[in-house]
Parts: C-alpha cells; structure tokens; sequence
C-alpha cells in the first residue's frame, strides 16, 4: 500500500491537477481517480480547474485570432498601398480607366467574398475586362476562369467556342456551366452570360483602393 495518499490528497486540496500531482509525487493518474472517486471536494476543484482552463484557452484562442486579423490586415494594406503606387502609374492608361470603370458598374463589388468577378452578355464589355485583367493586373491566363449561364436550347460547346474567341482564352479556362430551367426556355441569349473569375482578396483590395483614388481625381477635376 502507498505511504504517500496523505500527500497527494493535500495537494488535492490545495487545488493541484492529478497532473501535478502525478509529477511531484510519481503517483499514476490511475491510482489517483480511485482515491477521489466519488469524492465532492475533489470534483468541485475538479471544476474549478476545468473553468480555469476554458477560461486561459479561450483568451489564448481570443489573442491568437486577433494576432491573425492584424496579420491579414497588413497584408490586405500592403495590397492597398501598392495601389497607390500603381495608380500613379496607369492612372493615364485608358484601358485602366475602361477596365476599373467596367468593373465598377457591372462586377462583385463585396469586398468580404474576395472574389474578382464580373458578369455579361455584351462580347466588348468581356473582352475590355480580359484585356484589363491580363494588361493591368497581370494575372496570366491560367488563372483566369470563365463559368457560362445558358438556356436549355444554347449549345454549350457552341458558346463556349464563341467565348474563347472572344476572350482569347482556352477550353481549360472553362470550370461550369449553369443551366437556367425557367418556364419559358426560348433562346433569350444567343450566347449564354459570360462570368470571368480571376484574382483574389489582393486584387480586389488594389480595385476598391483605386476606385478611391480615381472617385478622388475626377471630383477633383470638376472643381478646376
């Protein structure tokens, strides 16, 4: 029989874990849950140790996700102060004007879903944003994605040729076509709607800061 119970029960007391207790005394986790089985005072300092606990994982948890957020915010500025630079650069080039103007009308503009990505049937207004997103924001083909929305009677091999003539993209920058099943499925859309997806929340910080800027300049200008 053990001589040390007397011990390990006071430092019970004291309100140590069996893991304490188990490495200052070399006492068995094991032999330990059947000496305070059924014990009250060693379950009410049982719950005050597991409260305690909850409580220091939560605030390390509270620390870690703000630490994270400070990181992503650095980053996302990074992308924001690039753009400024980059503004005074392009600001001349009409293809960047046409490009964030498009863009600005007819794309996602929820900066929260971090997606890049404008939607049309207007073949002109596709091609502009594909040359704006290659040119301007130089994200190489392969990472451009075009997804169609198309009637039931549309071919989509026939629309997807149409598209990659347009765009002068490949069949691989393809992902998905949605098919509309309304109740009157007649050929609305010679074409389907085009959708272009490219980039991420770093372009779209870069787009939402020149929007500022360029909101900025053209007020500025109608006060000259």
């Amino acid at each position: 029989m053990r001589n040390d119970r007397h011990l390990a029960i006071k430092l019970r007391k004291k309100g140590k874990s069996y893991n304490h207790i188990s490495k200052v005394l070399e006492i068995p986790k094991s032999t330990m849950v059947y000496w305070f089985k059924n014990k009250t005072w060693s379950e009410e300092i049982k719950k005050e140790l597991t409260r305690k606990a909850n409580y220091i994982a939560k605030k390390r948890l509270t620390l870690i996700n703000k630490r994270r957020q400070e990181q992503w915010e650095k980053w996302r500025e990074s992308h924001r102060i690039e753009a400024v630079t980059e503004f005074n650069r392009l600001k001349s080039n009409p293809l960047f004007m046409a490009g964030l103007m498009l863009y600005w009308a007819e794309g996602d503009n929820n900066l929260q879903n971090s997606m890049v990505r404008i939607s049309n049937i207007t073949p002109n207004i596709i091609k502009i944003f594909v040359e704006f997103i290659k040119k301007i924001c130089k994200i190489p083909d392969e990472k451009i994605k075009i997804s169609l929305i198309i009637y039931p009677d549309l071919n989509d091999e026939s629309c997807k040729k149409f598209w990659m003539r347009q765009t002068k993209l490949q069949k691989g920058n393809f992902y998905k076509t949605q098919v509309i099943r309304g109740k009157h499925p007649t050929k609305r859309l010679e074409n389907g709607i085009c959708m272009i997806t490219a980039g991420g929340r770093g372009l779209k910080e870069k787009i939402f800061q020149w929007y500022k800027l360029s909101t900025e300049m053209l007020l500025n200008a109608d006060m000259v």
